[in-house]
């Protein structure tokens, strides 16, 4: 089996190659605003590292969020397109789950964090089990201060990965059950290692029930008006 995984809901965008087990090519990037840019000569340098052509991909991979709203947009668009032209199973994936997946721990229990921008933040908590990690509840949109609440509240060490540089200096000061850790971002590498599993599992959805996972609005959809504080101009 064929894969392509597309990553792009953080800073950090990827792209890889995967025939069975095996990763057979992958590209890397961090900006912020560059995932349009890097996508097409990502996929054109993968496939070439390959010796693929498109039509060889039976799988495409793709993280639907939630992080950023233009990241997400750019990596689904792309996987849509390459899954259509060429026929491939398309199969979404959570950047919480693709953040967990490479945390390094043996028992402590995992906190998942993406940047979602606007002073909130994408939590995930996951338990390690041998071979990988297994969800601890659903994915939450919360703020800083809800996370720390939330961490307070769990009795277990803690380890938190993801993009907790994001967060307020003194978001985690005293908390002594808890650490931080790598992966900052989720890797295409990790999307193709979770894609892998729900193929093997049976668990592939429609194509038209493969949408973004924003958990919130897009930013031109909101009200403004509940953002910014009364004046002259309004």
């Amino acid at each position: 089996m064929k894969m392509l995984a597309i990553e792009t809901t953080t800073a950090a965008s990827s792209v890889a190659l995967a025939d069975g087990d095996d990763l057979v090519a992958s590209a890397h990037r961090v900006d912020r605003r560059g995932h349009v840019g890097f996508l097409v000569p990502a996929l054109g340098f993968c496939f070439a590292q390959a010796g693929w052509e498109p039509d060889n991909v039976d799988v495409v991979a793709i993280d639907v969020g939630p992080g950023l709203f233009s990241g997400i947009r750019a990596g689904l668009a792309t996987a849509q397109a390459v899954a259509g032209a060429v026929g491939a199973q398309l199969v979404p994936v959570s950047s919480v789950d693709a953040v967990a997946m490479r945390a390094a721990t043996g028992h402590r229990k995992i906190w998942s964090l993406v940047d979602t921008r606007r002073g909130e933040i994408a939590v995930g908590r996951y338990q390690p089990v041998p071979g990988g990690v297994v969800r601890d509840g659903s994915t939450e949109l919360c703020t800083p201060d809800e996370l720390r609440a939330m961490i307070e509240e769990d009795a277990s060490q803690a380890l938190i990965v993801g993009d907790w540089a994001a967060l307020p200096d003194d978001a985690l000061h005293g908390l002594h059950a808890v650490k931080t850790g790598r992966p900052r971002f989720p890797d295409a590498s990790a999307v193709l290692e979770i894609a892998r599993g729900i193929v093997q599992r049976g668990e592939l959805p429609h194509p038209d029930d493969v949408r973004p996972h924003y958990m919130r609005d897009p930013d031109v959809t909101i009200n403004w008006t509940d953002y910014r504080s009364e004046g002259p101009w309004q």
